[in-house]
């Protein structure tokens, strides 16, 4: 198998504002891995809390040698050593598990979702996110997307939460889900908001609090009328686990776990454990929100709309037919290169 890659900034169609920082773009690196005249893409995309960049993602790549796996079915064995080639580097490792994925699913002439013997009939809405802005901003986004979801997504945490809401509430009835992107402190402040957020029609909190606060998100989660799903809490499989009497459910991004391999480990262990199962993503290519599609059969909830939060896609693959997600029938992670 040959391994190869390249930067490829993303360009965001609005500037992205959540409760720690604002940007334009997004640094990610596309990957390709070869094997026999087959190419299966991957990317890592590299949102600033992740704490990895283009330089990092191409030094972690430039170490990777797979002339030892003649075989590329050797999903256990070529993950375990990409796993431990380095700590970290999880944006780098997911791009490499996606790129074999899709290689392997190719070779074999089939999606991924038939090769895990799992469904492409479902009915899953994913949520549209709309950053932190002007009153006048956030309403200008949310008609830009009118009649094309069944929900929202908003970022809260910050003063001017509830004149956010309100503005939305003008020019939609749609139900909302929330991500305070660890915005929040007090966990009683965070109950009577996440109670006012119910009242407007909200139907999930995502990480309230700061993600070392496991105790005050048990409490919080014991006394909410909402499903507090762990984001930043739950980063790997051994986090499931460990944070599973303090949230109601996890939110699965490749990003943090290392790719699709992991992420179905965490959806086991997490319907184990109880947990309702989330899917979200970075802003992201269709390769990756399409990797990750392949397990919406087994969500809950699906936050999947990264590839349309950017301007210069170089991928088409999943689609969102009337808010739904919807999978198509072309082998590996389902999609085709559109442009350089």
């Amino acid at each position: 198998m040959k391994l190869s890659f390249r930067p490829y900034p993303l360009q965001l169609r609005h500037t992205f504002t959540v409760s720690i920082c604002s940007r334009s773009s997004t640094p990610d690196v596309l990957v390709e891995l070869e094997h026999d005249g087959v190419v299966g893409y991957g990317e890592a995309s590299m949102p600033p809390y992740l704490g990895e960049s283009i330089e990092s993602v191409c030094t972690f790549l430039q170490q990777v040698d797979l002339t030892p796996f003649a075989d590329p079915m050797q999903t256990e064995e070529i993950l375990s050593y990409i796993d431990h080639l380095a700590s970290g580097n999880c944006a780098a490792k997911a791009a490499v598990d996606i790129a074999l994925h899709d290689l392997q699913g190719k070779l074999l002439g089939r999606p991924l979702y038939d090769l895990w013997e799992l469904s492409a009939d479902f009915q899953l809405p994913t949520t549209y996110t709309i950053g932190i802005d002007t009153a006048e901003v956030v309403k200008q986004k949310v008609r830009e997307v009118e009649g094309r979801f069944r929900r929202l997504k908003i970022k809260v945490g910050v003063p001017g939460d509830h004149e956010l809401v309100q503005a939305i509430r003008t020019v939609t009835d749609l139900p909302l889900t929330v991500d305070a992107n660890q915005g929040w402190t007090d966990p009683k402040k965070a109950l009577d908001e996440i109670e006012w957020l119910a009242s407007q029609g909200c139907i999930m909190v995502e990480q309230p609090l700061p993600k070392q606060q496991l105790r005050e998100h048990a409490w919080l989660t014991a006394r909410s009328p909402l499903p507090i799903v762990a984001d930043e809490s739950a980063q790997r499989l051994a986090d499931v686990q460990r944070i599973a009497d303090c949230f109601s459910g996890i939110n699965i991004k490749l990003m943090k776990c290392t790719g699709l391999h992991e992420a179905r480990q965490m959806i086991q262990e997490a319907k184990r454990l109880g947990l309702k199962i989330m899917l979200g993503c970075m802003t992201e290519t269709s390769c990756a929100v399409s990797a990750v599609a392949q397990l919406a059969s087994q969500a809950d909830f699906a936050d999947l709309d990264g590839n349309l939060l950017i301007s210069n896609d170089p991928f088409e693959g999943m689609q969102i037919v009337d808010g739904y997600i919807r999978l198509n029938s072309h082998p590996g992670i389902g999609i085709r290169k559109i442009k350089n």
